[in-house]
């Protein structure tokens, strides 16, 4: 027999909101993310191709971040500067300002990525990693389509000079969304507002970091800047508001302030016009399901993942939760066994179908408890 039971989600509608239709913003591509429900809330030409230019850092921080997990490089590690490193110090670029011969270590060149945007750290850390730069781009081009990155090539480790080097607002996206699942701890350098680089030989040198939406009162916690004559103004932001994140990339803004009106614009819309519902938390228990023939009359069931849905405020109600399966379940039943579906419909289209696994062994009855439950059964029609 079949069995559905629906289960209640609690919805208060607050206020009803203009179409995505209605909403634009002021960039030549773009996308919007609810990060726990993987939803995409806003999007403009997201898999154009664009250069990435200084967003490229995010990737050569995650290789770092990697290697760090793996114990094959620690924080503390020094790497020697090469002549290479050192030239891109010069006026016209984005500088931790390191010297021929320092030895500097992954933390403090991590913190001149990130928070100073230094080229000349990217190219320190990538010959520390790889031995080459060269290398270094082959390592970052295997790790992005390991993400899921299928339109971006990295060439280089900071972005800067180079027509290889290309991605879409979808990839970074998706970059992003790896670098705060992954990395949770080591993302917070990116929120860090100024760094302070004792260098050898010279006084001490402060700089502040580059994205604008740390500034504000927004939650933002950030992610990276970048500049292009070609391309303008780019940003890839994320916000964190009340156990709530969004990620945003934008490119293609035509001044710095239009950048940062317009990413705030774009996070913004996606907190006034969406909730987050949380259906499930992973391995959280469920619901009791019925059991026949078994040594316990019902099992609990859970699902290995957690499961969000982001739904149009005005449109809440519409979002329905059932548990399905084939009971009652006969034993015996093994824990992790798949038992049932999770169901998530939203105004009767189906957006989302998880397993629902057993939280335990059930065992079958001896051959006389099996007849006289099945007599019950014939009988009374009791399991």
């Amino acid at each position: 027999m079949i069995k559905i039971k629906f289960l209640t989600v609690l919805i208060t509608i607050l206020l009803t909101f203009n179409s995505n239709a209605a909403f634009e913003i002021k960039a030549r591509i773009a996308i919007l993310q609810d990060y726990l429900s993987g939803k995409i809330l806003y999007e403009k030409d997201p898999d154009k191709s664009i250069y990435p230019a200084s967003m490229t850092k995010i990737m050569t921080a995650i290789i770092a971040f990697d290697l760090i997990r793996s114990g094959d490089l620690n924080l503390d590690e020094k790497f020697l500067i090469s002549e290479n490193a050192w030239r891109l110090s010069s006026a016209g670029y984005s500088s931790m300002f390191i010297m021929v011969g320092d030895e500097v270590t992954v933390e403090n060149l991590l913190k001149g990525i990130i928070v100073a945007s230094g080229n000349d750290a990217c190219v320190a850390l990538a010959e520390g990693i790889a031995g080459t730069e060269d290398e270094f781009a082959i390592m970052m081009t295997v790790k992005a389509k390991e993400i899921g990155m299928e339109n971006t090539n990295f060439a280089n480790s900071s972005g800067i000079n180079n027509t290889d080097n290309v991605s879409t607002v979808r990839d970074i996206m998706l970059m992003s969304n790896y670098l705060i699942k992954e990395f949770p701890n080591e993302y917070k350098y990116f929120s860090e507002k100024e760094f302070t680089w004792d260098r050898t030989g010279g006084d001490p040198i402060t700089q502040g970091n580059r994205n604008p939406l740390l500034y504000k009162n927004l939650g933002a916690d950030c992610i990276k800047t970048r500049y292009l004559a070609v391309e303008k103004y780019s940003l890839a932001s994320s916000l964190e508001r009340n156990g709530r994140r969004l990620i945003a990339v934008g490119s293609g803004f035509d001044t710095k302030n239009a950048r940062s009106r317009e990413s705030s614009k774009l996070l913004i819309y996606g907190l006034t016009n969406f909730d987050l519902i949380e259906i499930i938390k992973s391995k959280q228990p469920i619901e009791k399901m019925d059991v026949w023939l078994g040594k316990e009359k019902s099992v609990n069931v859970y699902v290995d993942q957690d499961v969000f849905k982001t739904i149009k405020k005005a449109k809440k109600k519409l979002l329905k939760v059932s548990i399905k399966y084939n009971g009652p379940i006969e034993a015996p039943i093994k824990k992790d066994q798949i038992v049932g579906k999770l169901k998530v419909v939203f105004d009767q289209e189906l957006v989302g179908e998880y397993d629902l696994l057993a939280t335990n062994d059930v065992n079958r009855v001896n051959i006389f408890s099996k007849l006289l439950k099945s007599l019950n059964y014939l009988i009374w029609g009791d399991v």
